[in-house]
């Protein structure tokens, strides 16, 4: 080989070998697992207690004391826990205790959405709060008649609060707390 041709075919290589060099190699972007869940069914809950209302039929209600319950979603290692107080001459420190447990949530939270709910037909009053952000719940609420009966409820992931990572599991139980509340009737 001539001196012209090794140095041609050292250009060429090199060349090549240049632009066939250009994309740098990037570190991935973290990702989460995107979760889909069937659409909910709701049955409706008749107890000995004071109230009923409706509840997703995937879902596991337990009794845990008199009129309390634990809602559980096991594939998603959530429970709503409902908690019913009689209104005895106490409405204002019930509410104020209610208020209370959600705005305990503010040092974490990014932002509480705040959704009243007035259902005069069924007498049932009451408040919706949606907390954003990484606080140990995202959704929780009270309902009331203002006369004799109270309940409670909020949400709780047996995680670490993410808001990223379980955005599609707390969105799909909040749709069935608001569906709890909704429905719910005084006896």
């Amino acid at each position: 080989m001539t001196k012209k041709k090794i140095a041609f075919s050292l250009l060429l290589f090199l060349s090549l070998l240049t632009i066939s060099c250009k994309d740098d190699a990037l570190p991935k972007p973290s990702s989460y697992l995107r979760l889909d869940y069937p659409e909910a069914k709701y049955v409706n809950f008749e107890n000995e207690c004071a109230y009923s209302f409706e509840i997703n039929s995937d879902a596991i209600i337990k009794k845990e004391k008199e009129c309390d319950f634990a809602i559980t979603y096991p594939k998603m290692k959530a429970t709503i826990y409902l908690t019913y107080k009689p209104v005895t001459n106490n409405i204002e420190k019930l509410l104020k205790d209610a208020q209370k447990l959600t705005y305990g949530h503010v040092i974490k939270a990014d932002d509480i959405l705040e959704q009243p709910y007035l259902n005069p037909n069924k007498k049932v009053y009451g408040m919706f709060y949606q907390v954003e952000g990484n606080a140990a719940t995202n959704a929780q609420f009270y309902a009331t008649d203002s006369t004799k009966n109270f309940i409670t409820a909020s949400v709780y992931f047996y995680a670490k609060p993410n808001y990223d990572s379980i955005m599609p599991a707390a969105s799909y139980i909040k749709n069935d707390m608001q569906r709890l509340m909704e429905t719910l009737k005084w006896k």
